[in-house]
């Protein structure tokens, strides 16, 4: 990479790719995965050579007695029950981020890279969708018009919008306060915590009633 580049290689939404080939969200979202975790990551790159990634993470010393609970069972995970997502995301790099999260964790997940791949998506699949895990900003079709369509499509489906955009961004696309959201980069727990939270929530988001 060049220097100009290297300046701005982790800001989000920073991309040296053709319009609507991506987001620029790749490396945000793996600088704030390290950041959260008490890393640290750095880079050195030479133009026409290459670039090499280096990733600090903090060293966990465990006690024989912390070990010896940790052998009883793991702290309580939110886990899923073979539920289906569909999993709606433009972004690759997050969109297999995500999928492995929810997999790993009990869940179905249904891909798609786009809101026209996942309305298709969507009308095809013979059985239950119990949620929809869309991005907010995506071209094309963008993620409260797709969420729009499904819930006529299937009215007993839950909605959760993820976004790495600012809020101001987020209410201009008519994601109002109160939906259920996510914020881009995120951890892989608090993804867990927050559809499952949406799964066993009583009733669906306030904006989708009458929709």
């Amino acid at each position: 990479m060049d220097q100009e580049t290297q300046t701005h290689v982790f800001e989000p939404f920073f991309t040296t790719k053709e319009p609507t080939k991506g987001t620029g969200l790749g490396l945000a979202t793996v600088l704030g995965i390290v950041e959260l975790s008490g890393g640290a990551i750095s880079f050195d790159s030479e133009l026409g050579r290459g670039t090499t990634f280096k990733i600090l993470l903090p060293a966990i010393a465990v006690l024989a007695g912390q070990e010896e609970h940790s052998r009883e069972g793991p702290a309580e995970e939110p886990n899923g029950y073979s539920e289906v997502i569909l999993l709606v995301e433009d972004e690759e790099q997050v969109r297999k981020l995500a999928s492995r999260i929810l997999q790993s964790r009990g869940y179905v997940v249904l891909e798609a890279q786009d809101g026209r791949e996942g309305l298709s998506v969507c009308a095809t699949h013979q059985g239950k969708i119990d949620l929809l895990l869309s991005d907010v900003v995506m071209p094309e079709l963008g993620g409260r018009e797709l969420a729009e369509r499904i819930v006529k499509m299937r009215p007993d489906i839950r909605v959760l919008f993820i976004s790495g955009h600012t809020p101001d961004v987020i209410l201009k696309e008519g994601i109002k306060a109160g939906t259920p959201f996510l914020r881009k980069p995120f951890l892989p727990t608090e993804l867990a915590h927050q559809v499952r939270r949406v799964l066993d929530s009583p009733g669906l988001s306030s904006w989708l009633v009458g929709c």
